[in-house]
């Protein structure tokens, strides 16, 4: 009787799920921010008016609602500076705000940089297939360092949107 407590008693010691332990924490902004200036908005005002005139003529009023809206929420974007989060590597995953994301859900890493931020985006398997933090550069390779324990260090190729952003935001002054 006794070796079969011992046996469930050493089970029920193995069995015992991990700890999640904290192994790197730092706060930053939510998103990258650059402050526009009165320029860019007349510019991309004029594209965006140009634009759905020809959308309206086509088209009609549906499309240009959407651009109108569109280019509201950039403004939004542009002029409130973004909350300052939590951000956390643990043991089981990666918090931002209190919200874990588990190494499962995670495939690889790299560094980014977007307006004057450094970003750390990882690639996930739901959508929308990616997550991007912004960091401190004086953590960068404290963060690779642990992160090579559980992810692969690599950078995906752009996709065509990728690249179709990047090509429409280098024409834009600013």
């Amino acid at each position: 009787m006794e070796t079969a407590n011992q046996q469930t008693d050493s089970q029920e010691s193995t069995l015992k799920p991990d700890l999640e332990k904290d192994l790197l924490t730092w706060i930053a902004p939510s998103r990258p921010f650059k402050r526009r200036d009165k320029q860019f908005y007349i510019t991309t005002i004029s594209i965006a008016g140009m634009v759905s005139l020809i959308l309206f003529l086509a088209e009609g009023a549906m499309p240009v609602i959407l651009i109108i809206s569109l280019i509201f929420l950039y403004y939004v974007m542009s002029t409130v500076a973004p909350e300052d989060l939590e951000y956390k590597i643990t043991n089981k995953g990666v918090k931002v705000g209190g919200r874990r994301t588990d190494w499962q859900a995670l495939g690889r890493f790299w560094f980014s940089k977007r307006y004057d931020s450094e970003l750390l985006v990882f690639e996930t398997r739901m959508i929308p297939n990616r997550m991007e933090f912004v960091i401190k550069a004086e953590i960068k390779e404290e963060i690779e360092k642990i992160l090579k324990e559980y992810l692969v260090h690599e950078e995906i190729s752009p996709s065509n949107l990728d690249k179709a952003v990047d090509w429409f935001s280098k024409k834009l002054p600013n």
